[in-house]
């Protein structure tokens, strides 16, 4: 089992990267650009991670853990090393990044038909699933920080895809240096990590904090600039500026990075690195997720894109799981990750489905200036589209909370944990309003996207009939993932058996002890810390109040949203008058892009040409330029000092002396006896009188 599970975990990793490789440098000169390299190697890691999630759940083994490594680097005592882990958690992803991963090559095969830039688009979406499963697999920090980076990088090069419109380059930019911020805690907080401990391995890490190796302000300090990598992954407040605006890449794109996966990594690495988060980094993640839900919830409420809707959606949601993080119940984190990667991602081809529709009509009318994402020139496409329709009904319902869709029972799990929290520190009161709150805005601004949409009267009458629905290729992915939205999928039970009291993925406490379920709490590292037992006990006292109160929420939300855009009781112009500046703030999202640009970019941008004029003007043009021209000047002189004085005076002065002695000494050497004998004897003569002297 383990040797098979290594084996199709490198084959899941790498078989990304090889048909990246072949998109890259011959994906012109194939067939259709090649898109079927790319599907055929993505199928078949979705096919590797299937065969491991059926044998993980028929193994059952909450305790399931293989790991290989290799050194990389060997500096005597400073080694790094690179490896794979394989849990429980780690199948989970791999399946979900290969399932969405699938669904977006397949649905792009109509989205982006055409394309100038088809088999590129191909192989930068395998570059992003390697990374991706690099970053899934990592059993320490190091690794993981290495794919964290190329998962930047492969994001920069998809959201930037069409990067001839300017909005579309500045958002690839905005994202890739946005990111880049929170990346820099992530670096610090391994590197206060490593100088502490000496390792970056995962279980090294756990066992140095539970043995004091780190600890107080430094643990806290350094868990909180982990989860900084955490906040610009998964756009958290602060750092949420960038995702919005990546919409501007295309909707598969979209659906595939922010959606259920490059947003997931940020949870996902902070569900890892749980264990060493001290209570007051703790405290630290909670409100910042519990801000962040409720703040881009307020956004999305008066949003007219739809795909601004989705993404200030995906914001707010990544918020709930960072919440969850941050109230202890970690594993409703992870469960919501998983439902939300399904009906989001829907929500995403949906919208897409939409677009295309939209955009295909619009172009028959050879209408270039309307905008086709805009839902208020929507309306009315529930006839036209009755696939799309469904299937994003269904998510739609998953995501406000609905009972019997998924959405219900991840979001009921961290509610109930943010309620007991809360119990257990009344200060801490805010957090379930956050909650709450942001739920009954979801369920709100959700059908007002449906409604929108789908109901109502056109507002367009001269497009319908010119629009249609979408391709299979782009309406199988839809009814796939609008299926898995479903609540049954999440409560199988354990093991294959019908008898089993318990689903596959939540455990039960029972007598103080874990049953059933694969993703089992365990104790923070951290000593003195509250136990995963009490904390399971709180939230299972909370559960039935936070239920009640989620379906209230959510069915006030609904009801407010049908009353307001179907049948009209409430005018949505009236009240966005009524309530003009609160409705402005919301709509232009509180300002913070102009903030930022004013603040922000503006001076960093003036503050980097100060520098790059100081660089240019006074560096370049004086220092080194100048000190060019004195090197010119020198060896000018040099030249001549050279030429004219070494060369010509010296040298070949030297040269002609020694020419002009030796014709001279030459008609001295005649070649006859008497004459040397003369010579002899002259100097003998010339000798005795100078010693005479």
């Amino acid at each position: 089992m383990e040797n098979s599970f290594i084996q199709f975990s490198l084959v899941i990793l790498f078989l990304p990267l090889f048909a990246f490789l072949i998109q890259i440098f011959f994906g012109k000169r194939l067939p259709r650009g090649g898109d079927w390299v790319s599907i055929s190697a993505i199928a078949i890691t979705l096919l590797l991670a299937l065969s491991m999630f059926i044998s993980m759940l028929s193994e059952y083994n909450p305790e399931l853990r293989y790991e290989s490594s290799f050194t990389w680097i060997d500096m005597g005592e400073f080694k790094i090393k690179l490896g794979f882990l394989i849990d429980n958690l780690t199948i989970i992803m791999l399946l979900v990044v290969a399932l969405i991963s699938t669904c977006t090559h397949v649905f792009s095969t109509q989205y982006l038909k055409g394309d100038v830039r088809y088999s590129r688009y191909f192989g930068y979406l395998g570059l992003f699933t390697f990374s991706m499963n690099g970053i899934v697999l990592a059993n320490n920090l190091i690794s993981m920080y290495m794919f964290w980076e190329l998962v930047g990088v492969s994001s920069y090069l998809l959201i930037g895809h069409w990067f001839e419109k300017e909005s579309a380059a500045n958002a690839s930019k905005k994202a890739f240096l946005t990111n880049r911020v929170g990346d820099i805690g992530f670096f610090i907080g391994i590197m206060l990590i490593y100088n502490a401990i000496g390792s970056f391995a995962f279980l090294d890490i756990f066992e140095g904090v539970a043995n004091g190796l780190i600890g107080g302000g430094v643990l806290t300090f350094a868990g909180i600039g982990l989860f900084m990598g955490a906040m610009g992954k998964s756009s958290q407040f602060p750092l949420h500026i960038w995702l919005p605006d990546a919409m501007e890449g295309p909707t598969p794109v979209s659906a595939l990075m922010h959606a259920a996966t490059m947003v997931a990594a940020g949870v996902y690495l902070s569900v890892r690195i749980f264990s060493i988060l001290t209570p007051d980094a703790l405290l630290v993640v909670a409100y910042v997720g519990g801000f962040t839900a409720f703040f881009a919830a307020s956004i999305a409420i008066t949003q007219s894109d739809i795909k601004k809707v989705l993404a200030y959606s995906t914001v707010s949601q990544l918020g709930y799981m960072i919440l969850a993080v941050g109230t202890g119940v970690y594993t409703a984190a992870f469960f919501h990750l998983l439902t939300h990667a399904m009906f989001k991602a829907n929500l995403f081809y949906g919208s897409g489905s939409v677009i295309h529709a939209m955009h295909h009509a619009l172009h028959e009318k050879h209408d270039h200036k309307t905008d086709p994402q805009d839902m208020h020139n929507m309306g009315a496409l529930r006839s036209k589209m009755p696939i799309t329709y469904w299937s994003m009904l269904v998510s739609t319902m998953a995501i406000a909370g609905v009972p019997l869709f998924s959405g219900f029972l991840s979001k009921d799990a961290i509610l109930a944990g943010t309620l007991a929290f809360t119990q257990q520190n009344p200060a801490h009161f805010i957090l379930p309003i956050f909650g709450f709150g942001a739920a009954l805005m979801t369920a709100f601004y959700m059908f007002r996207m449906m409604f929108l949409t789908f109901h109502g009267d056109s507002k367009m009458p001269e497009l319908m009939d010119d629009i249609h629905e979408s391709p299979k290729e782009m309406t199988g992915p839809i009814v796939l993932l609008g299926t898995l939205s479903l609540y049954i999928w999440y409560t199988l039970p354990n093991n294959f058996s019908p008898m089993a009291s318990y689903g596959w993925f939540n455990p039960k406490l029972v007598n103080n002890e874990f049953i059933g379920g694969l993703i089992h709490p365990v104790d923070s590292s951290v000593p003195g810390s509250i136990s995963a037992i009490e904390i399971a006990e709180h939230a299972h006292h909370a559960h039935h109040t936070a239920m009640y109160i989620s379906i209230l929420v959510a069915a006030l939300g609904i009801g407010l949203s049908w009353f307001t855009y179907v049948r009209n009781g409430i005018s949505a112009k009236l009240w966005s008058e009524r309530f003009g500046f609160l409705y402005a703030w919301s709509a232009n999202k509180y300002y913070f892009d102009e903030n930022y640009n004013k603040y922000i970019y503006q001076p960093t941008l003036g503050l980097s040409r100060r520098i790059a004029w100081v660089d240019w003007e006074l560096y370049d043009k004086y220092f080194i330029n100048g000190f060019g021209h004195l090197t010119k000047w020198a060896s000018k002189v040099s030249g001549k000092l050279d030429f004219q004085y070494i060369d010509q005076l010296l040298v070949d002065g030297s040269g002609k002396i020694a020419s002009l002695l030796g014709r001279k000494l030459k008609t001295v050497q005649t070649g006859k006896l008497q004459n040397y004998v003369l010579y002899v004897t002259a100097g003998i003569i010339i000798l005795m009188v100078v010693q005479s002297f």
